[in-house]
């Protein structure tokens, strides 16, 4: 526990201006990023006597082991920064709202010649329009299926397509009705075109004007007497009716607004996001976060706002956004919206009329979902505390292993061996620090020597990052990234006098160029308090093996100098808990939590190693005499088995004859001929069921 006053800056170093500032710990990382009009003001208060900081404040400032700062021009410039920085740092003190689930999105891809309606998860792309999100998925395909018999959009897949076009003939949706099958010239391109621009119109909520539309039609059609078509007609409006009506009407006013609810209470917070577009509610969304900082509603309410605009823009931002408490710079945040949508952006608390009875509804779906979290969560932290507290006490650790690392080997007779690396931690997958391995030190199958290979290059890296942090060294020397001694304040001289840094004490003194276009020549950039691959050590190493992949493990550690790390092995046969040195292994009952938590670390990384394995060996399969060819890239492979037809009759051409390919010289035709006269063919495919041999003229690629 560092003691706060070691590291204050003294006041009239901190400038009185708007920034952002970051705490880090001891090994660099960045445990927290605020921001401030005043920085001197705001930074301050965190050095009070301890007795006087909220308790969760206290535990930031003595776990924090340095401050720096960023001077920004203004506060939305510092509040576009801190987002960032919290994006990138994922400072652990920071409050983070995490989905549990990625919502689903109805979307158009306008990108493509065709565009096509379909439902995405994940990240948004260029060129695609998104609407939503919804609750679930099949509540989007309930509404395409009903408007697809008024807007016939392409949903295929591109191989599905693709394969349509070549055989003339559309899919059972062009047949019913449902899709205009342009894949076989039944409309146009820009017809098809503007087909999907209508269907966007409509979802977007412009339903009046054309359901007015269709009645015209429907009413010229029975006049005419086409009872057919006006029926037709009649069908696409119900249809149409019937989608809108999914979406109740909230709003009477056409109103597009996102609604933010809170409920919180000491510890944690969940925030509820109505989506009203056109009057109706388009979708729905929540998060829960621990109140890992000292925050007000307000502030709850800033964070929710970067959460959930910080990577949006145009549209996806409503013209008004009510919240339950306006935040603190409410001018800067207003006017950060207003910036990502491009015009003018309402951010208020609503009083009174429909729009507060809405707020109430959203509240009340935020308490609810906070009850619910609370009632999952008591019970997965009172397991996930047990499992941990057992594995202590059955290994005899001094701690609960909160961070948990767990290697096993795969191979398939000896051939592709590899190996996985998985993180538990607090007894929750940390899928983002998995890592694999190739082994390299020597061939065939060794599983005792894969194992001691893995964990020495494992934590040969983790030594690495110790060392360019400086906080390990062989001979008492702080050493650089590179190696080089540094000074007991870590500085670098800087070659260039126009090298210049923005941050303040305890910041990365990165030496840069003039026009700040990057590190000066020859100057090692500071670290950065980024995540690193290899950076923090477990306090638990399992290896998926007995009493050999054990001591393997230990003594790769040992060459290491490394004595603070324990480790064991997890048998499959019995399931038992190998110690190093140990004779007999730890058996821990069979209902233990611990035993459970170890046996899913296992399974994990077995899986992970697997999987790993296959794709090499795939990749080995289906690799062609054509790749030991040098300069032929896979454009020209391709065109080479496209004009052939398979690698068979290819090898079975002359010389010239490959001449003939577009784009094929006579050196790399030559080449390519010696190539595959060297390579054996390939044994032909047997087909099981019959014993008939088959042959490859039109199924090989390469």
């Amino acid at each position: 526990m560092a003691d706060p006053s070691s590291y204050r800056p003294r006041p009239g170093q901190i400038p009185d201006t708007p920034g952002v500032y970051k705490f880090r710990d001891d090994h660099r990382r960045v445990i927290y990023v605020g921001k401030a009009k005043s920085l001197r003001q705001r930074l301050a208060n965190y050095f009070q006597p301890l007795a006087s900081l909220h308790p969760r404040t206290a535990t930031m400032v003595t776990t924090a082991a340095s401050v720096e700062w960023t001077v920004v021009s203004t506060e939305v410039e510092a509040l576009q920064l801190e987002y960032s920085w919290i994006k990138e740092f994922d400072p652990r003190f920071n409050v983070k709202y995490r989905d549990d689930k990625s919502y689903p999105y109805l979307a158009v891809t306008l990108d493509e010649e065709f565009p096509r309606v379909q439902v995405m998860r994940g990240h948004k792309k260029k060129g695609v329009r998104y609407f939503g999100p919804y609750a679930h998925a099949w509540a989007i395909r309930e509404t395409v299926d009903l408007m697809l018999r008024v807007f016939p959009v392409r949903t295929c897949s591109a191989g599905v397509f693709r394969n349509a076009a070549s055989a003339g003939r559309p899919c059972l949706l062009g047949y019913i009705g449902k899709c205009s099958a342009p894949c076989v010239g039944r409309v146009t391109p820009d017809e098809h075109r503007e087909l999907a621009g209508e269907f966007c119109d409509f979802m977007a909520g412009r339903t009046g004007t054309y359901i007015r539309r269709l009645e015209k039609r429907m009413m010229a059609a029975a006049e005419e007497m086409e009872y057919e078509k006006a029926a037709r007609l009649r069908d696409d409006i119900e249809a149409l009716r019937r989608a809108m009506e999914k979406n109740a009407v909230v709003l009477a006013d056409a109103t597009d607004a996102d609604l933010i609810a809170l409920a919180e209470d000491e510890l944690e917070a969940a925030v509820q996001i109505f989506h009203v577009r056109g009057g109706r509610v388009r979708g729905q969304r929540g998060w829960v976060t621990d109140k890992v900082e000292a925050v007000s509603t307000a502030g709850l309410v800033e964070h929710a706002l970067q959460q959930l605009y910080g990577e949006e823009s145009g549209d996806a931002v409503p013209k008004e956004v009510l919240v339950p408490a306006v935040p603190e710079d409410a001018e800067a945040v207003t006017l950060w919206l207003s910036g990502r949508r491009g015009s003018q952006v309402s951010l208020r608390v609503p009083q009174r009329g429909d729009k507060k009875d809405l707020m109430e509804t959203v509240a009340r779906n935020a308490q609810q979902a906070l009850v619910l979290h609370k009632t999952k969560r008591a019970s997965d932290l009172t397991t996930r505390s047990r499992a941990l507290e057992e594995i202590a006490d059955a290994l005899d650790l001094d701690s609960a292993p909160l961070r948990i690392e767990c290697f096993d080997i795969s191979h398939l007779q000896g051939e592709d061996v590899v190996a996985s690396m998985v993180v538990f931690e607090d007894g929750l997958p940390r899928k983002s620090e998995y890592r694999r391995f190739q082994i390299k030190g020597f061939e065939g199958q060794d599983d005792v020597r894969s194992m001691h290979e893995v964990i020495s290059r494992r934590f040969k890296r983790y030594l690495a990052e110790k060392e360019k942090t400086g906080e390990w060294d062989q001979e008492g020397v702080a050493v650089d990234a590179e190696g080089d001694a540094v000074d007991a304040g870590g500085s670098v001289s800087a070659p260039d006098s126009a090298a210049a840094v923005r941050t303040g004490p305890g910041a990365d003194a990165v030496p840069r160029r003039a026009n700040g276009s990057g590190p000066v020549s020859g100057e090692v950039p500071a670290d950065d308090g980024r995540p690193k691959r290899f950076a923090y050590p477990p306090q638990l190493v399992v290896v998926d093996g007995g009493q050999p992949q054990v001591a393997a493990a230990r003594r790769a550690l040992d060459e290491l100098g490394i004595d603070d790390i324990a480790v064991c092995g997890l048998a499959k046969r019995l399931e038992e808990v190998w110690l190093p040195g140990d004779d007999d292994p730890v058996v821990l009952p069979r209902s233990s939590e611990g035993l459970y938590l170890l046996q899913r670390v296992r399974d994990t990384a077995h899986d992970f190693a697997i999987r790993y394995q296959r794709s090499k060996r795939n990749k080995r399969v289906r690799t062609s005499p054509l790749d030991s060819v040098p300069g032929l890239g896979d454009t020209r492979k391709q065109a080479l088995i496209k004009h052939f037809g398979s690698v068979k009759r290819l090898r079975q051409a002359t010389i010239e004859q490959i001449c003939e390919v577009p784009g094929m010289g006579r050196k790399t035709a030559e080449a390519v001929a010696v190539a595959l006269a060297q390579a054996a063919p390939a044994a032909p495919a047997v087909n099981t069921a019959t014993g008939e041999i088959m042959e490859d003229d039109g199924g090989s690629t390469a």
